[in-house]
């Protein structure tokens, strides 16, 4: 992926605060908190104490989308754009991955009936 060859070693944790995710990816937090709001990939889960919790994924689709409006000069929407048409091979997240389970099980369970 680009953050290992940026040169950002992310951690191996569960969850990272938003300090955290500010050191690692070098955006500021502001800019992370409106970044949230633009992408639908940056979905931070919150602790009781209503803190963001940023996953490795996070960390990772944060720096690609600092890559795409850094390096490759894409404004926001034009970002938001790119990993729209491929948010697949990018990141999944977990309601993703349920989908596409139940999807194959269904495509499964189809093709048993028409071998039985």
């Amino acid at each position: 992926m680009d953050y290992i060859r940026s040169g950002t070693s992310i951690p191996d944790k569960t969850y990272f605060k938003i300090g955290e995710v500010c050191r690692l990816t070098g955006i500021k937090s502001h800019t992370l908190r409106h970044w949230e709001a633009e992408f639908k990939v940056l979905k931070p889960q919150r602790a009781n104490s209503r803190q963001r919790l940023y996953r490795r994924a996070d960390i990772e689709n944060i720096l690609l989308i600092k890559k795409m409006i850094q390096d490759d000069g894409l404004t926001l929407n034009g970002a938001k754009k790119a990993l729209a048409k491929g948010t697949k091979s990018h990141s999944i997240g977990r309601n993703d991955w349920r989908q596409l389970l139940v999807n194959i099980k269904a495509e499964l369970i189809d093709i048993k009936k028409t071998m039985a």
